[in-house]
């Protein structure tokens, strides 16, 4: 069976569709279509070619999924070479090839093309009649290997050019690089699978591009942009690169939007600082800048020298990784209780400072770099960033290397050192009583959904720690008006102000005392579940983990935490000492699944309710057992819609969940209670 004209017809007209939103979305940035739009018109061509294998062409954006496994990658010859550019480190060496340019050329000044130095893989790409043949990295210069089939699956590399009438044979230059976002996921599906992670964005880059499995490099984003060409067959150059370069973009390939032209010494150097000021906040790694002679009459003039074009120099950064030895490994306790191992280095010059101490992140992380003390090690500082250990140099361990090991107490309060089941970072468990995390910790207890203390916030918290007035949060209720009103910007009526609200906190609720704890992976909900469910906080605070994972919600990763927080002598303590103080709350009814009519509901709230506040209404719903959730999906039972409801009410009815009003809901309540 044969395809029809009108088949034909169709699968060239979604070929050219869907090309077309590539080049929106991969090359401007500009989708003109959403995803699901995209993925219906692809899946369309997919059933039509699997239908009529006829239909299919080498430039049908099917065929960016990746072919079958290659045993090796043959090589291919470079017409033109892909020379490397000569580099210059100093201003004072920019100024000199400037010099020598219009020295050459008879010049009083010279326009250059300016651009940024992409930190990845270079690669040349040849069309035959704007249809993509071949690819390949630069090798040698000379010889590269064929990597046509990878190259393929690069969304922003267009396999048919867009114009009209292409030349008969183009081969354009470029880079192939990955995006730092795209690095980071990359490294985190790979830390997953327990599979090795890549130490930069490069590395990841170009690891990919030699997969021989194309599925692979399929599987992983990879982003392209243009920078030059080689030979141009059936096509007249314009006068400029820059002209060159915009030709190029019109055909469809994508280029930086931070090139730039300039005459004379001085826009060099202008663009140069410009890029450094940039460089840690760009999507992608740059390693320096590029100045080419912009007149292409002018390259000729100047042409070669050994293997590096005369008309053009790489100014590079200062680099951005260095080896250094690793002296010892401790750790550090973060404000949130995370325990990180620190690498104490040999000091090395890195990243324009000289670096002393660079992060592991975690134990695993140690282990899968298999970092011992007495290493050789890659570091890596990117600008702000701080500095990491991206690898070891195997060749160089010593053999009186030493493996880390991890404590078991935190090294700042003594309090045991936990890690949870699902949580690669281990924690200190001294929470109320750890001074690394006790900034943290009041601020979380001061907040408003925890004791709701109004006019403690982060900075007056900063002066009463740095000036050691607080050290737990029962120390709160112990400030005097004197201590407060000498405190910067706080005159005695702020002071009094404070001091009302903190002795209004006093009379809290049972979950908001739970939650103002800080345990760590107890949120509001999960704290009003576990006052419903105990009634009292030494019901709580004397619970097995059986009993905890007896509450609605509450699984072994909750559970655990309680009783890690639990078990430590000195937040026991400080909870006594904040009863001392005075707070306090109402008896709780517990509440059980099988007397409230709203157990097991949930409920999402949308729109401005008329006689209520939307906290009024999640007490209301929670205090009878019900859910309140932020999104609508179908597992939602009830959404209580108010005036201006807006796009949780059109899913709603999207997937047919009961909408109610305000009188809806309190008839639910009432009812309820009636069940109870």
């Amino acid at each position: 069976m044969f395809a029809s004209s009108a088949d034909f017809n169709r699968a060239e007209a979604l070929r050219k569709e869907l090309n077309r939103h590539n080049y929106l979305y991969y090359v401007l940035d500009a989708p003109e279509i959403p995803d699901a739009e995209y993925d219906r018109l692809f899946a369309e061509l997919v059933d039509l070619e699997k239908q009529y294998p006829e239909l299919i062409t080498v430039d049908s954006p099917t065929q960016r999924v990746g072919a079958a496994p290659l045993p090796e990658f043959g090589e291919f010859s470079h017409r033109i070479p892909m020379l490397s550019l000569n580099n210059a480190f100093t201003d004072e060496e920019v100024m000199a090839f400037d010099r020598r340019i219009r020295e050459t050329l008879d010049a009083d000044n010279v326009e250059y093309n300016m651009e940024p130095k992409f930190d990845g893989l270079a690669i040349n790409l040849v069309y035959e009649r704007g249809v993509l043949i071949a690819g390949a990295t630069r090798g040698d210069g000379a010889t590269g290997e064929n990597v046509t089939q990878n190259l393929r699956t690069v969304n922003a590399i267009p396999l048919r050019l867009n114009i009209a009438q292409p030349p008969a044979y183009l081969e354009v230059r470029g880079e192939v690089l990955m995006l730092r976002k795209d690095f980071e996921q990359l490294n985190a599906r790979q830390r997953e699978k327990g599979e090795k992670t890549f130490a930069n964005p490069r590395n990841a880059a170009a690891g990919s591009l030699r997969q021989l499995d194309s599925r692979i490099t399929a599987q992983r984003k990879l982003s392209f942009f243009a920078y030059g060409w080689g030979v141009v067959d059936g096509m007249e150059l314009p006068a400029t690169h820059s002209a060159m370069m915009e030709q190029l973009a019109g055909m469809g390939f994508p280029l930086t939007r931070l090139r730039a032209t300039g005459r004379g010494v001085e826009a060099l150097l202008q663009y140069y600082r410009q890029m450094g000021g940039q460089r840690d906040q760009l999507p992608f790694d740059i390693d320096g800048v590029v100045y080419k002679v912009n007149s292409l009459a002018q390259q000729n003039t100047l042409g070669f020298v050994s293997r590096a074009p005369r008309f053009a120099i790489a100014h590079k950064f200062p680099a951005q990784e260095a080896m250094t030895e690793v002296l010892d490994i401790d750790v550090q306790v973060g404000r949130t209780g995370a325990i990180t191992p620190v690498a104490r280095l040999n000091p090395v010059f890195v990243g324009g400072v000289t670096v002393t101490n660079a992060t592991l992140h975690n134990e695993d992380e140690v282990r899968r770099k298999d970092v011992h003390i007495g290493d050789t090690v890659v570091v890596r500082r990117a600008g702000d960033v701080i500095p990491e250990v991206v690898s070891v140099v195997p060749g160089k361990r010593p053999a009186n290397a030493r493996s880390f090991v991890m404590p078991t107490h935190c090294p700042v309060c003594g309090s045991h050192i936990i890690k949870l089941a699902d949580e690669a970072v281990a924690r200190c468990s001294g929470g109320l009583y750890c001074s690394a995390q006790r900034k943290q910790a009041l601020i979380h207890f001061a907040s408003r959904r925890a004791m709701d203390i109004e006019g403690l916030g982060e900075k007056l918290v900063d002066q009463l720690v740095e000036r050691d007035m607080l050290h737990t949060p029962a120390d709160i209720y112990h400030l005097t008006l004197n201590q407060l009103a000498n405190l910067e910007r706080m005159g005695e009526k702020s002071a009094q102000n404070l001091l009302q609200a903190i002795e209004a906190s006093k009379n809290t609720t049972l979950a908001r005392f739970i939650y103002a704890l800080g345990i760590r992976n107890v949120g509001e909900a999960t704290a009003k579940d576990l006052s419903y469910h105990f009634g009292t906080l030494e019901g709580l605070l004397e619970a097995t983990g059986e009993q905890l994972m007896a509450v609605p919600e509450v699984g072994e990763v909750i559970a655990q935490s309680i009783l890690q927080f639990c078990a430590e002598p000195h937040n026991r303590e400080v909870i006594r000492l904040l009863q001392q103080a005075g707070v306090h709350w109402p008896a709780v009814e517990k509440l059980t699944a099988a007397q409230s009519g709203l157990s097991g509901k949930t409920f999402v709230l949308t729109g401005t309710l008329p006689g209520m506040s939307r906290d009024e209404a999640k007490a209301l719903i929670e205090g009878q057992g019900g859910k309140v959730s932020g999104s609508v999906s179908r597992k939602t039972d009830f959404v209580v819609a108010g005036a201006e409801a807006g796009s949780k009410l059109e899913k709603a009815l999207e997937l047919g969940v009961t909408v109610i009003d305000q009188d809806q809901l309190l008839d639910l309540i009432e009812q309820s209670k009636q069940t109870m």
